[in-house]
């Protein structure tokens, strides 16, 4: 599968992926947005500041990009930086299916996505990815499954999914929301002719909200390789805004609360892939620092002391604007 070529590699960085969200459309809900980003978001803004990310993240040894349907146009993005470095063969690539984009490149539309997770939304949205990515397409997740999505107990989906399986490409689910490990073990007993059909799991996973934890401990010990998106909380964990407890832990460490924040989660056993959401390239800089964080039991400790109750942290991350 894919990820062994992650699982080999030796550089400091090979357990960091770069996720598009936040570069690939005009709108998302991180903090600081209206700092990070360019006034004039034109598409053509959008690429070349995606394309600067990408040459600064693999060149500091980032094999993994993650992308979806409903981040705008990142998967186009991507696949024009993929056609223009035939040197980065070496990149696994992920993207999803569920979420439509509809915010039409604006930041105050009233819906930026609609979620469906229909088997007609599967079969468009599939072939929609391979117009844009073809074979270099590695990776395909279900985007944000809840306990309650049609995509866990639709039994033509799952045989589509293992038919795409079949052909070489990795299937896989992301979850969000207060009941992700519930969602996570319903997932892990989705199976096609006896067989489990999901892979890997992404999640959110981060300081302030650490509930899918054992869930993707489960995960890893089946055999899923294991992606934690959200690391830096949509900015509640950088700078500024990062808790007390946490800026003392960076001024200790001697690195910025972002490196901190993600090293936390490297520290996991069960992480395979951390994902920076980075928006510009000093961001990506700060957070590919994280695997050099070396934290002790009383550090880990009091950052282990911030996690709030899954509700409270989704209600809060629901009331984020869209910047």
């Amino acid at each position: 599968m894919p990820f062994a070529r992650l699982a080999s590699a030796t550089t400091a960085t090979c357990h960091m992926g770069l996720g598009l969200a936040a570069v690939g459309r005009p709108g998302y809900i991180n903090l600081g947005r209206e700092r990070d980003l360019p006034s004039d978001r034109t598409v053509d803004a959008l690429r070349a500041r995606t394309h600067e990310l990408l040459d600064a993240a693999y060149a500091q040894g980032v094999r993994y990009f993650d992308a979806a349907r409903s981040y705008g146009r990142s998967e186009e993005f991507l696949a024009d930086w993929l056609r223009a470095r035939p040197e980065a063969g070496d990149v696994v690539v992920g993207s999803k299916w569920g979420y439509t984009y509809t915010a039409d490149w604006r930041t105050d539309a009233e819906h930026h996505e609609v979620k469906d997770h229909s088997l007609a939304t599967y079969e468009r949205q599939r072939a929609e990815s391979a117009e844009l990515l073809g074979d270099r397409l590695d990776l395909y997740q279900i985007h944000s499954v809840t306990p309650d999505s049609p995509a866990l107990t639709d039994q033509k989906l799952h045989t589509e999914l293992a038919e795409a399986a079949g052909r070489g490409l990795t299937i896989g689910f992301s979850t969000s929301g207060p009941a992700q490990a519930d969602a996570i073990r319903a997932a892990m007993a989705v199976t096609v002719d006896g067989e489990p059909l999901f892979r890997t799991v992404q999640s959110t996973y981060n300081a302030l909200e650490t509930s899918a934890g054992p869930a993707l401990a489960e995960a890893h010990d089946a055999g899923l390789t294991v992606i934690v998106k959200e690391g830096m909380a949509n900015g509640r964990l950088a700078g500024p805004d990062a808790p007390e407890a946490l800026r003392a832990v960076a001024r200790e460490t001697g690195m910025d609360c972002d490196a901190v924040a993600l090293a936390l989660v490297l520290h996991r056993p069960w992480a395979g892939v951390v994902l920076s959401g980075a928006a510009t390239a000093a961001q990506l800089a700060s957070n590919l620092h994280a695997p050099a964080v070396d934290l002790d039991e009383d550090q880990l400790a009091r950052l282990d002391a911030l996690a709030e109750e899954p509700r409270a942290y989704w209600e809060r991350r629901g009331q984020l604007p869209w910047h």
